[in-house]
């Protein structure tokens, strides 16, 4: 890709999709613009990268084909404002905010505008991200291509209609932390049963990470996958019957539809 992309906010997120960016050779370093207004942020990636930096927000969208707004939502308004008359004619915005809407990203630029809405997350720091992305009728097949092209540099990505980006937030932006907390526990059972901290951590993530890659890999319902480990009268079917007692489908469930609920709130405020 020949495109200048530019990346307004360089915190976590930002900087993994850079690494990502050029591992994967997807463009020159020197086609990339980071702004942000913490200098030591700038000065990190461009030791780390060589990319170009910049501390006014202006001079990137003048610059920049694709702009990646990578900046907290309540800001979003106060940054677009800022940049909305300077950005190129073509240009197209890639959101990764949750709870902004395609039409309120139009209606804050106030103009036609081509906009990519996307939710990736955290796994995205180490070449695993899953992104849900949508976008406007502005968007051509090609564009659409050059942006999907940016997220499989750090990962997975589905497009969706809008209309289920909340529940993409519950699914794959958010479950992250569910896990953390599954192998969290995982690994204190293990403790308590006396295997030593390191070891209990590495044994229940490699045990979930490998879980994960079966049902990408063998394409089986995870139920039968799980059925492959339950031997009649074996230990995995105790363990499975006793978290069945204590609800842990459906409290998952719970939990997921909570965090649905709270992203369409979150959208609400912000129209």
């Amino acid at each position: 890709m020949d495109k200048i992309i530019g990346f307004i906010g360089c915190g976590n997120m930002t900087k993994a999709m850079i690494g990502g960016i050029i591992k994967s050779n997807l463009v020159n370093p020197k086609n990339l613009i980071i702004s942000d207004i913490h200098k030591k942020n700038l000065d990190f990636v461009s030791n780390k990268y060589n990319v170009k930096t910049v501390n006014d927000n202006k001079e990137l969208a003048k610059k920049s084909d694709i702009i990646v707004l990578a900046i907290k939502p309540n800001i979003y308004n106060l940054v677009i404002d800022e940049i909305k008359d300077f950005v190129k004619k073509d240009v197209i915005i890639v959101t990764i905010a949750a709870g902004k809407s395609i039409n309120n990203v139009e209606i804050e630029f106030g103009k036609d505008i081509k906009i990519v809405r996307t939710m990736p997350n955290t796994p995205v720091f180490v070449g695993e991200g899953m992104t849900g992305i949508c976008y406007n009728d502005k968007i051509s097949k090609e564009e659409l291509e050059e942006v999907v092209g940016i997220f499989k540099c750090f990962g997975k990505t589905e497009i969706i209609d809008e209309k289920l980006m909340d529940v993409v937030v519950s699914t794959s932006g958010s479950s992250p932390a569910y896990v953390f907390m599954f192998i969290e526990a995982m690994a204190d059972a293990a403790v308590l049963d006396g295997m030593s901290r390191d070891k209990a951590y590495k044994m229940a993530a490699q045990s979930v990470l490998g879980a994960a890659k079966m049902v990408l890999e063998t394409g089986k319902h995870p139920g039968e996958l799980k059925d492959m480990v339950c031997s009649p009268g074996g230990t995995t079917i105790e363990a499975v019957i006793s978290l069945e007692e204590d609800a842990f489908r459906a409290s998952v469930i719970k939990a997921m539809r909570k965090c649905t609920q709270k992203s369409k709130e979150m959208a609400k405020t912000t129209i």
